[in-house]
């Protein structure tokens, strides 16, 4: 590369791929001096010898990863939702076109970016998905197990612990229905199901000591329903909280409040946007209604009053989504602000 090139170059946008990365430079005038296409082994190599400038990328697999390589290399690296670069893409879609557009788009004074996460956030974000697959195939097998028992009429009570206690005596006294190559099957599938029980309970508790030894973790766990599982789930994913400036932002972000379609003086809202971390935000309304079904533990919460005037007209499952939204605003505000959970003070802090 070029000396001249070296200083000429202050944006670049890189579409990352598996093995080769398209990159476009832009001057400080906004006109392209940089277009070509790397593989993975050039790009810290050659933008070693480039003078620190800005560094745009999609925040995808791996750019994470990169952009804390380009940050100690002394460049201003930035993470960006795809979704947000779209609307920058001119023409037809290609390589060359997307990086362009990322380029453009990491230089909008409005542009929202990612925080990039640290190598053990990565870690811990890695255990909750492993965790959440676990889950979802531990549902499957039990639905599984369910489906085949009705097919020869056998019914169970609803709930995965009414299963687990019944099918030991439905395999053992059930013989007239259940054939020898059923009762083998099912058999089979409850071997599955007690491997995937001590992998999400290893996982489980991997997770609790993590989230044990972590102060973020646990100032957050000083918020009602927030228990390990979501503490380290939020400390995974959005770091200290600095790149919302306030919790209703987190809440935004979370997918927590209305879809907004309004035009001119009509302001309408629809239903919850189902915006952001789809996993969080389900872990935030589970936590919610553990805060609704605990009542004698709402005034202790300084929840009591709020709770009470929102029953009056809401209904019970729009209750639950503001409960939830609120939870998270008090949750971020603990998180950014570095300090426990004050009762007295739960709604000035989630405002």
């Amino acid at each position: 590369m070029s000396r001249n090139l070296n200083t000429a170059v202050a944006v670049i946008g890189i579409d990352i791929g598996k093995n080769s990365f398209h990159l476009v430079g832009h001057d400080h005038r906004g006109a392209i001096v940089l277009r070509q296409k790397w593989s993975r082994s050039q790009v810290e190599r050659r933008l070693a010898n480039l003078s620190p400038c800005l560094i745009g990328m999609e925040a995808c697999v791996g750019a994470h990863h990169l952009s804390r390589k380009l940050q100690m290399l002394g460049h201003d690296a930035r993470l960006m939702p795809a979704k947000y670069v779209r609307p920058y893409s001119k023409g037809q879609k290609n390589d060359f076109r997307d990086t362009e557009a990322i380029a453009e788009a990491v230089q909008r004074p409005t542009m929202k970016f990612v925080a990039t996460k640290t190598a053990d956030q990565l870690d811990l974000q890695a255990l909750h998905r492993v965790r959440d697959r676990l889950v979802s195939q531990r549902t499957g097998v039990i639905n599984q197990i369910r489906a085949f028992l009705l097919e020869r009429g056998i019914a169970v009570r609803q709930g995965l612990h009414s299963l687990r206690s019944e099918l030991p005596g439905i395999l053992a006294t059930r013989t007239d229905v259940l054939s020898p190559r059923m009762l083998r099957i099912i058999e089979d599938l409850a071997g599955d199901w007690r491997r995937l029980d001590a992998r999400i309970e290893g996982l489980s508790s991997e997770i609790e000591t993590l989230a044990r030894q972590d102060k973020a973790c646990e100032r957050l766990m000083t918020v009602p329903g927030i228990g390990p599982l979501i503490s380290s789930a939020m400390v995974a994913a959005i770091g200290s909280g600095d790149v919302f400036s306030k919790g209703r932002d987190f809440g935004a972000w979370l997918g927590l409040v209305p879809k907004q379609i309004s035009t001119g003086d009509r302001t309408i809202l629809g239903k919850i946007s189902r915006r952001g971390n789809r996993y969080l935000r389900a872990l935030f309304v589970q936590a919610a209604w553990v805060v609704l079904v605990r009542v004698k533990c709402w005034e202790r919460y300084g929840l009591k009053s709020w709770i009470e005037a929102a029953k009056k007209r809401l209904h019970h499952n729009v209750l639950a989504i503001a409960l939830a939204n609120k939870l998270a605003r008090i949750a971020w505000a603990v998180l950014n602000k570095g300090r426990a959970f004050e009762c007295v003070k739960a709604e000035e802090t989630a405002s």
